[in-house]
């Protein structure tokens, strides 16, 4: 026989196991539903979760894209991951770690390779306006140059200036949520606001960026960081540099001009580690893609749980279909067929069981992306990697638990068969 006849014969008994597994399906409605679903939300997980995870994974880039390619960070500690800490100085030794300050900002300013250096810190705190008072907003104190990093713009007024950093100016901008809440229908600009108590001029709208996190962001007002640290009730020690370096330096020299200077400043000898941790955003990405790698991963071990259950199905529903073909399967081998030919078309039977519940799954999960793109920040999107994930697992999933039942027929005598009633 021909190759191309061969394979003839194959695809016609693939389209013959196809067509009487959907005769299964029918015949045998509740078990069939069992193994659909089980399938169905294995896939679904996988589908939804590889969604959502690409959607974050995109936002998040797209985030530290608006901060500039070169733009990297001082912190006074960082461990990619997840850390393990009860507090004390052994599991938490980033607690020796001295506190970042505004002088040692200062310093990285004036390095050759350094265009610019931002600081920050932050709280939360109640902002009231007259009768409206809201208990939670966030308050962050910046340097004068911190729209260089953060992006986006000012709807309306301006940001402070050197001048008034250096006074501690009672001067504050508002993002576009806080105004509408403090503020509907008025022209925010040049109106006293209270944050903790204390009286600010607002002097600035700001709209931030779109991105993962914009929709839905908490209310914010920004304000001197001179002024944040008489007026807000915060925890010290965690403030964070952002620092650009010049057109003409790479990443790499200027994050080597940072460590330097500030060994040399904090008085550290060439053995000693960092007492501060200098971050690029690859490795941030890379951080966070770990992280989210690891959380998936969690996700498809649950997932397998409902392949599971469609694996069960497909054992009880192709031995039922033995059991009822007994008689067809000795004549089929009366007539020639050999074991391989039985097995082959009882595990095609079984594949297309659990491939159905896999498009059910696919469907299910594309509506969650679609559903979570359009009604929250999150740019899901269903990646080709996790539809070819889906099939294989459905199909895959099939075939092993299909094996013993599509054995068991290949086994069977023909003369015991046909006297099978």
């Amino acid at each position: 026989m021909s190759l191309l006849a061969q394979a003839a014969a194959a695809l016609a008994r693939m389209v013959e196991g196809v067509g009487i597994a959907f005769d299964s399906v029918r015949a045998s409605k509740g078990r069939a539903a069992l193994t659909i679903l089980g399938v169905a939300i294995g896939v679904m997980v996988v589908i939804a979760m590889a969604s959502m995870i690409t959607g974050i994974n995109r936002g998040v880039t797209t985030q530290l894209e608006t901060l500039g390619p070169k733009t990297f960070f001082v912190m006074r500690f960082f461990q990619g991951g997840l850390n393990v800490s009860d507090g004390s100085d052994e599991l938490s030794p980033w607690r020796r770690n001295p506190h970042l300050s505004v002088e040692e900002a200062e310093m990285i300013r004036r390095l050759p390779r350094i265009r610019e250096v931002t600081w920050r810190e932050n709280a939360g705190g109640p902002v009231s306006y007259r009768d409206v008072k809201l208990t939670q907003v966030q308050i962050l104190g910046y340097s004068p140059t911190w729209l260089l990093v953060n992006g986006g713009i000012l709807t309306a007024g301006r940001s402070f200036t050197e001048l008034e950093y250096a006074a501690s100016a009672p001067v504050a901008v508002v993002n576009d949520k806080l105004a509408e809440q403090l503020f509907p229908g008025l022209d925010p600009i040049d109106r006293r606001i209270k944050i903790n108590g204390y009286p600010f001029t607002v002097i600035g709208v700001y709209a931030e960026p779109a991105n993962l996190f914009s929709e839905g962001s908490q209310s914010q007002v920004m304000i001197p960081h001179s002024a944040f640290q008489k007026v807000a009730d915060y925890w010290r020690g965690w403030m964070e540099f952002a620092v650009i370096p010049t057109a003409e330096a790479t990443v790499a020299e200027a994050q080597d001009e940072v460590i330097a200077a500030l060994r040399q400043r904090r008085g550290l000898r060439p053995a000693e580690d960092n007492n501060f941790a200098v971050i690029s955003q690859d490795r941030l990405l890379e951080t966070f893609n770990n992280l989210t790698s690891g959380f998936f991963l969690v996700m498809l071990a649950l997932s397998s749980v409902g392949l599971m259950v469609g694996g069960v199905g497909v054992v009880a529903i192709m031995m039922i279909s033995v059991t009822e073909r007994t008689r067809e399967i000795g004549v089929r081998k009366a007539l020639g067929a050999t074991r391989g030919e039985i097995m082959f078309q009882f595990l095609v039977e079984a594949a297309t069981l659990t491939l159905i519940g896999g498009l059910v799954g696919m469907a299910l999960g594309a509506l969650i992306a679609f559903a979570v793109s359009n009604l929250t920040p999150i740019p899901a999107a269903v990646p080709l990697w996790s539809v070819a994930v889906a099939v294989v697992a459905s199909t895959v999933t099939g075939i092993f638990f299909g094996l013993y039942p599509a054995r068991k027929a290949s086994r069977l005598d023909p003369v015991e068969a046909l006297r099978f009633e």
